[in-house]
């Protein structure tokens, strides 16, 4: 080999060997961090309405005198639905059946294709009874359908005052 060919062997093989030395890390095996245990959560029953009073442990029966026990007020019957809720409940039913009269509720597509369903929107209203904001908080299991549910649910306009700033509205589609 002559002088000039033994220099650019060299000079390649050294240049190989810059390129290839930032790779060789990836090559060796890491050491991997250690296992953390899986998390783990809970859904915790909601509190009682009525906190009972924190009881200390009770003395053996030979040193308690039996007090009095205050009588127990009765739970208050729960309160029939109030026309309000009804008010405002029959109201969107009213504005919904107004858009299906004028076909602007069930899309023409999904009715050609016969698909039924119920969508959950999430409606979050203003003071003045107008959606701010809606999403979908449970699918009907078609785009279209659940499309059509957020057009139908942001068209409602002056619910009641009654009516919940923030509620789970449930949307069917059904064919006749």
């Amino acid at each position: 080999m002559t002088r000039t060919h033994r220099r650019l062997t060299l000079a390649l093989a050294f240049s190989l060997l810059l390129h290839i030395l930032p790779l060789l890390p990836a090559f060796a095996p890491a050491a991997l961090p250690p296992r953390l245990p899986p998390l783990e959560a809970r859904l915790l029953p909601p509190p009682p309405a009525e906190q009972p009073p924190l009881m200390l442990p009770e003395p053996p029966k030979s040193a308690r005198a039996e007090p009095p026990r205050p009588a127990r007020k009765p739970a208050a019957p729960t309160p029939p639905k109030r026309p309000a809720q009804e008010n405002w409940t029959a109201e969107v039913k009213k504005q919904l059946k107004e858009l299906d009269k004028r076909g602007l509720f069930y899309p023409e597509e999904a009715v050609a294709q016969g698909l039924e369903g119920e969508a959950v929107v999430l409606l979050i209203l203003d003071e003045s009874g107008n959606p701010v904001a809606a999403r979908i908080e449970q699918s009907s299991g078609y785009k279209i359908l659940d499309d059509a549910a957020l057009r139908a649910v942001r068209s409602l306009r002056s619910l009641p005052a009654a009516a919940p700033r923030e509620t789970q509205l449930p949307v069917r589609f059904r064919l006749r």
